[in-house]
């Protein structure tokens, strides 16, 4: 169960409330899952807004990268109705940053999304990644991050 693991890890379980958009946020073709990207949401409370090096530090960054990812594991962990042992490997993830003009530390701040998936799945976690400045995200985040899963 994905609580008990983030649980066992000292971190605080994910906590997404699905949002009235016309899109899931999470779509199972054949053995591959979509999940759409994540925002550093917990509940209804968005924890990073922002541009990244102007208004968000690095530090706050990961840490918003590392919320998104948790929070495609929620998704990830309710479309296989709790069992993580289904993943066979996280194939790619994509880490968008709001980044201020000049930031340039992209790929640290998608640092923490990766770090965690590789915290609870193990090698199942190690993945192709992107990581990308942008001119901005929606509500004004300072990071988003998307994923396609292998499962069984």
């Amino acid at each position: 169960m994905l609580a008990t693991r983030f649980h066992e890890l000292g971190l605080a379980p994910p906590r997404v409330a699905r949002a009235d958009l016309p899109f899931a946020p999470c779509v199972r073709v054949g053995d591959i899952v979509y999940i759409s990207g994540q925002i550093p949401e917990r509940g209804e409370e968005i924890v990073a807004v922002g541009k990244v090096g102007e208004d968000v530090s690095l530090d706050e960054a990961r840490m918003a990268a590392e919320l998104c990812a948790a929070n495609v594991l929620f998704w990830l962990d309710r479309e296989l109705q709790g069992d993580l042992d289904r993943v066979v490997r996280i194939a790619k993830v994509t880490v968008y940053v709001n980044a201020a003009p000049g930031f340039s530390q992209i790929s640290q701040v998608g640092n923490g999304a990766s770090e965690l998936f590789l915290k609870i799945l193990g090698s199942r976690g190690e993945h192709a990644r992107s990581a990308l400045g942008m001119a901005s995200l929606p509500l004004g985040v300072a990071v988003e991050v998307d994923a396609i899963v292998h499962v069984r």
